[in-house]
């Protein structure tokens, strides 16, 4: 019964990473006023890093440690490939934001 329970649990927070991020992305594109050719590179750049990230999460080989560690890389890497098109403004306004939504973030035990 416990790992049914355990199961339930881990799909409920995989759902609600995945509806999070669909909200994060809308609202970036909303707020930074991204144009059609921006949304369609930052679409394909979110799908690469997506895939990235889970198979990180798949990774048994991993250590807690090393898979936040090369999370952080990840996402790292993205905001850069992201600040190749973004204007100026787009960039301190995305910023703005990571800083916003990492304080309003639970810590991760």
């Amino acid at each position: 019964m416990t790992g049914i329970i355990a199961g339930a649990a881990m799909a409920q927070t995989q759902k609600d990473t995945k509806t999070d991020q669909k909200e994060w992305d809308k609202k970036v594109k909303t707020e930074l006023n991204l144009t059609a050719d921006q949304v369609t590179k930052y679409d394909a750049i979110g799908l690469e890093y997506s895939g990235k990230m889970d198979a990180l999460v798949k990774d048994a080989n991993l250590t807690k440690e090393a898979q936040k560690e090369r999370k952080m890389e990840l996402k790292k890497e993205k905001q850069t490939r992201l600040f190749e098109f973004f204007t100026p403004e787009q960039q301190t306004k995305y910023t703005e934001m990571v800083d916003k939504k990492k304080a309003t973030k639970p810590k991760e035990s």
